[in-house]
């Protein structure tokens, strides 16, 4: 007697089943061998958590994530402090103080509240890695309207803003308080030289501490002091 065919499924779906796990059998051990292209691979995700662990920190990072604070008011016309309000809810004094004279008509306040907000943050979290390094960024001038915004925004950084206004950027520096300086740097390349009047040369370097970083010791009567690839200076 021929059998019912729905009694056939189970046969047919098995003998499929079994064939659909040889294939991939066969198309794991091809993937698995010796060949290159395979090695390759997984040394490709091995090494992406690698990459990523060595990206900096955004907020520690030379180049701002929006259009600088700074730069808004040269732009145009800036929106009247009277009519710097939020979509939603208020700024507070501070928050006024700080976006006054500094928001073009066609940015939203909200925006360039932002942007000085994460300055603070960046020079915050700078901070507690390394103090020095923060205070290297303020003098260097690498945290866009850093003065406005830690006066305005974040005033528990004030002594950070203190300290950077005793130092001062690689480059040229007129008539520097006479004293010795470290450079806030690892770079091997720095230099620098102390001029006096008409160019004349009265000290140069690198200087080095026992194990401490490039040192200059800048002499009274000094014109300008020049450096290259010292990052910023602050007293030692």
């Amino acid at each position: 007697m021929r059998r019912p065919l729905h009694r056939r499924r189970p046969t047919a779906v098995a003998t499929a089943a079994a064939a659909l796990a040889a294939l991939l059998s066969l198309s794991a051990c091809s993937s698995n061998g010796d060949g290159d292209g395979d090695s390759a691979a997984d040394r490709s995700n091995a090494a992406g958590p690698s990459r990523s662990a060595v990206v900096p920190d955004r907020q520690t990072e030379v180049a701002p994530t929006g259009p600088a604070p700074s730069a808004s008011a040269s732009r145009g016309p800036v929106v009247p402090d009277s009519e710097l309000k939020p979509v939603t809810g208020s700024f507070t004094k501070d928050q006024k103080a700080y976006l006054s004279g500094r928001v073009p008509k066609s940015m939203d306040p909200a925006a360039v509240l932002q942007n000085g907000q994460e300055s603070c943050q960046r020079l915050e979290r700078t901070a507690k890695r390394d103090r020095d390094a923060a205070v290297g960024a303020l003098v260097a001038g690498d945290i866009p309207d850093a003065e406005a915004a830690v006066n305005h925004l974040c005033p528990a950084q004030k002594p950070l803003l203190a300290t950077a206004r005793t130092g001062h950027p690689d480059g040229t520096t007129a008539r520097p308080a006479p004293g010795t300086y470290h450079a806030l740097t690892t770079d091997p390349s720095c230099t620098w030289r102390a001029l006096g009047s008409g160019g004349k040369l009265l000290a140069s370097g690198p200087s080095t501490g026992a194990q401490g970083p490039v040192k200059a010791t800048v002499p009274a009567g000094t014109a300008e002091f020049v450096s290259t690839s010292c990052y910023a200076w602050l007293p030692a």
